[in-house]
């Protein structure tokens, strides 16, 4: 008996209207992109490990997929180690290479490596697969598109409100409402300095980063279990429990970081781009969270995240501010700042709060009946017309009833049906059927071309 065919763990097939629906949600970011003036680069599904290891953190190392090397993978290995199970010796001499975990570190590298080839500031975004070996949920699937825009070689707030205004655009076009949170890496730098744990800095961060998730008792659990004292979590329970307008919770950080530099820096970087804001027509609500950290390695400034309301769905968006990446690759001083759009997850948002449009059910406006060999031959004639008036139109290949090729539109989602018989050819009146309404009309064959354009 064959075996069942089936795909990995947290991977999909996409049906034809899923690629329709996925397409509207891929063609209206890149509208948008191109419209800021952004620029679309490919990189490869693999990157040396090398590239990939250590710029994502302890967590994101582990959640890399490796892939072995080719032909006798297993000749230089130390059959000791694999005795010992000491996989992580293990997987550095049978894989020097892995899927990308995301488009940031491989955009970072080719920014570096095709340095003299780039005019800076370089407005980039790409739109691409992305692999991480998580444990698959809702929302969350080990390959997934991500949508990518970064400005590099920048220093400028006004990318970062820059980005804000992309990511607003994007989801009011989409009809999402949404929140995008803000903090500043040099906020949470701040914070550890505050309570005399600077070396604490990636414990604090990653703690605290749970807050919504799992409250505030349960963070301060959890930095009890890192070292950090009574002393500074008793400093830090009023900075997690900031409240009030942005404004406001700014000030009050303002005050606390009298001595501390970094905090002073980071507060007036987010002040400088929320003032910016203000002035500019934004749609979705502008929050300051001083516990927002994304656990990524590589933030130096701005954190964003975005979560669409009415779902709970995690983050749809996300990015930041990154001054030290392409230095770790042999280019130091050059700052970048971008963020990622999720697409699967903006997909499921899309798909929870029935927000597709019903038109991308379907690549064709029109289909046209097919009554025998002559109806067919003359049909293809109208076909092309159509085709070269750019209507997005097919020809049913087959002369079946017509109840059949009737049920084939509707099932495609298809909203008009051209009946093209034998009395139709000789009126040249032809029937549009209406697929949603079930109303007819007898035209012209230029008239139904109007009609279909104006509908």
């Amino acid at each position: 008996m064959a075996q069942k065919p089936s795909i990995p763990k947290g991977t999909r097939d996409f049906s034809p209207t899923e690629m329709a629906r996925r397409n509207y949600i891929f063609d209206t970011i890149k509208e948008v992109f191109r419209k800021y003036g952004y620029l679309p680069i490919e990189t490869p599904a693999m990157e040396n490990l090398s590239t990939l290891m250590g710029k994502y953190g302890e967590e994101g190392d582990r959640l890399l997929f490796k892939v072995l090397n080719s032909g006798d993978f297993l000749k230089k290995m130390d059959v000791s180690d694999l005795k010992e199970n000491k996989a992580a010796k293990t997987a550095t001499k049978i894989s020097d290479k892995g899927l990308r975990y995301d488009l940031t570190v491989p955009f970072a590298r080719y920014v570096v490596q095709h340095r003299n080839d780039i005019t800076f500031p370089f407005k980039r975004y790409q739109v691409q697969a992305v692999w991480r070996a998580d444990r698959p949920q809702k929302g969350r699937y080990r390959e997934f598109y991500q949508c990518d825009i970064d400005v590099i070689g920048s220093n400028s707030l006004l990318n970062e409100t820059e980005l804000i205004r992309v990511i607003d655009e994007i989801f009011k076009t989409l009809g999402i409402n949404i929140t995008i949170k803000l903090n500043n890496r040099k906020i949470l730098s701040g914070i550890a300095e505050k309570v005399n744990a600077p070396e604490k800095l990636m414990d604090i961060t990653i703690a605290i980063d749970k807050l919504d998730k799992i409250g505030v008792e349960k963070v301060y659990e959890e930095l009890k279990s890192k070292g950090i004292d009574d002393d500074a979590i008793s400093q830090l329970k009023p900075i997690m429990g900031l409240s009030g307008t942005n404004s406001g919770k700014l000030k009050i950080l303002e005050a606390l970081f009298d001595n501390v530099e970094q905090g002073q820096k980071g507060v007036a970087e987010l002040e400088a781009v929320l003032n910016q804001l203000d002035m500019l027509d934004i749609k979705a609500n502008i929050q300051f969270d001083q516990s927002l950290a994304r656990g990524l390695n590589y933030y130096t400034g701005a954190i964003i995240e975005v979560k669409a309301e009415g779902v709970n769905i995690g983050s749809i968006c996300g990015g930041g501010r990154y001054d030290n990446l392409t230095g770790i690759f042999g280019l130091p001083g050059i700052s970048g700042v971008g963020v990622s759009f999720g697409a699967d997850r903006i997909y499921d948002t899309l798909q929870e709060l029935d927000l597709f449009p019903k038109q991308t059910a379907s690549s064709s406006r029109v289909m046209i009946t097919n009554f025998g060999e002559t109806e067919s031959l003359h049909a293809l004639k109208v076909l092309e017309e159509m085709h070269n008036e750019g209507i997005y139109a097919e020809l049913y290949p087959d002369s079946a009833k017509i109840q059949k090729q009737m049920r084939y539109a509707d099932q495609k989602a298809i909203p008009f049906v051209l009946l093209v018989g034998e009395q139709e050819i000789k009126s040249g009146d032809y029937t549009l059927k209406n697929m949603l309404t079930g109303t007819q009309h007898n035209f012209k064959l230029s008239q139904i071309i109007s009609f279909i354009k104006e509908n």
